[in-house]
């Protein structure tokens, strides 16, 4: 009878052992496809389709942080080119200016206005300047958030008979979105928009130049 019970026991511990294990290996499988099933998904949302002469090609979409310096500057300098290039137009100053408001907050739209009211954009039109700047370099601070820059510019204000060359240095802050737009196709918004310097340096005449 003792040798009956003892092989009950023993044979009620291999139930047991085999129970734990048999839960043991449902459960990692419940988490190995929970994790395949994610990293499936994580894929999925990187891949994009590309639609090229009728056919459908499948690319991978690039990690949007991999790349933040290079997509930062971009944003920052499309919105200084958008609001310092202009021509002497009033519809054209409206429509360039407008573009880079989508990419700045109320600072930027503040800027605008300052200048509207000192007269700047009337006295580009009378005297038919044109206006263009080209970015030198954008300082950016990536370890803090929202992320802080300082660019540094060249601006050409350029007349029928002389051009004055200006250096200019705007600093802001640059906010992620998490979305992107037609009108803002980063996903960015400078935000803290200001002025720093904005003065002459130069001025070429063109008669000079030709002699």
């Amino acid at each position: 009878m003792f040798t009956q019970l003892k092989n009950i026991d023993t044979a009620f511990r291999h139930i047991k052992l085999f129970s734990y294990l048999l839960i043991f290996a449902n459960v990692f499988c419940i988490c190995f496809g929970i994790y395949y099933w994610c990293r499936l998904s994580a894929e999925k949302d990187n891949k994009i389709y590309v639609l090229f002469n009728g056919k459908v090609l499948s690319a991978l979409a690039s990690d949007k942080k991999s790349n933040l310096p290079v997509q930062l500057r971009d944003h920052i300098k499309t919105f200084h080119q958008y609001f310092f290039n202009l021509s002497p137009d009033d519809k054209a100053i409206k429509a360039s200016v407008g573009k880079s408001l989508f990419l700045a907050d109320l600072s930027a739209k503040k800027q605008y206005d300052n200048l509207l009211e000192s007269g700047y954009y009337n006295n580009l039109i009378s005297a038919s300047i044109s206006q263009e700047i080209e970015v030198d370099s954008t300082v950016l601070d990536i370890d803090t958030y929202p992320y802080t820059f300082t660019t540094y510019a060249t601006q050409r204000l350029i007349r029928a008979s002389s051009t004055a060359v200006r250096k200019l240095i705007t600093r802001g802050r640059v906010r992620d979105l998490k979305n992107q737009t037609d009108d803002n196709p980063h996903g960015y918004l400078i935000q803290g928009w200001e002025i720093l310097e904005n003065r002459d340096v130069a001025n070429t005449y063109k008669d000079a130049a030709v002699q």
